[in-house]
């Protein structure tokens, strides 16, 4: 129930879906529950919160649990929102895949750690799936769907109609790849803006006006390939 979990909470409350937020301290659950009313009536005042339901509404669909088992009775969607950390995300898999049924969907938030390193071994792989959300989900909407080897397409079919039901925008890689494929695109933007300003052809702030009045506002609407088709004579 930390950020990306109260904000994924938001996010599947807004679609008017019921939500439990599990944590193992009462204390860091009551507290995120106090977060997300903020937000949510702050949102709802200033014409941003997302859905048709009123906050009050989308509140009452959210409710908090200390207890993993209990959280997930009854569950067809389940997003891990731990720590960056690969031995404490597949401990969690570990617990969830020995009380979970055939037809819940096991998702993690990881935007490093690859598929196969977190769910291989578990007797229900083919239900696993990473949903990596930008941060803050609730105003990013891109979800990167990234399957294990041995997922079943119905679980990245499943994942993506949800996604989309509760307006994120998702994104099926065909394949698991180190970085996935956001990160891998900053990495190939951060790398060259170091070579810039390291070699002296511009400075740190110049750079950045490049990127926020320039690239960056381009790529607010259409991305690299549709730039290209779309330039002068394609």
């Amino acid at each position: 129930s930390g950020l990306i979990g109260r904000s994924w909470a938001m996010v599947f409350a807004a679609g008017g879906f019921k939500v439990k937020l599990y944590d193992i301290a009462q204390q860091q659950l009551t507290s995120a529950l106090e977060s997300i009313r903020k937000q949510m009536k702050e949102m709802e005042k200033s014409g941003f919160l997302k859905g048709a339901l009123s906050a009050e509404q989308q509140l009452a669909l959210i409710s908090v649990c200390t207890d993993l088992k209990a959280a997930v009775e009854g569950a067809t969607f389940i997003q891990e929102c731990t720590p960056e950390n690969l031995e404490l995300k597949k401990k969690i898999f570990d617990q969830l895949d020995l009380i979970v049924g055939d037809n819940v969907i096991l998702s993690s938030s990881t935007s490093c750690l690859l598929p196969s390193k977190l769910f291989t071994g578990l007797k229900h792989v083919k239900q696993c799936i990473v949903s990596h959300p930008v941060n803050p989900p609730y105003f990013v909407p891109l979800v990167e769907i990234v399957p294990h080897p041995e997922t079943d397409s119905s679980t990245t079919e499943r994942t993506y109609a949800l996604m989309k039901k509760i307006g994120q925008s998702p994104v099926k890689l065909n394949r698991e790849i180190e970085g996935f494929v956001l990160n891998r695109l900053q990495y190939a933007v951060i790398s060259e803006a170091w070579r810039l300003v390291g070699e002296g052809v511009i400075s740190p702030t110049d750079l950045d006006l490049v990127m926020s009045d320039g690239l960056g506002m381009r790529y607010a609407f259409i991305g690299p390939l549709e730039t290209m088709h779309l330039n002068a004579e394609g």
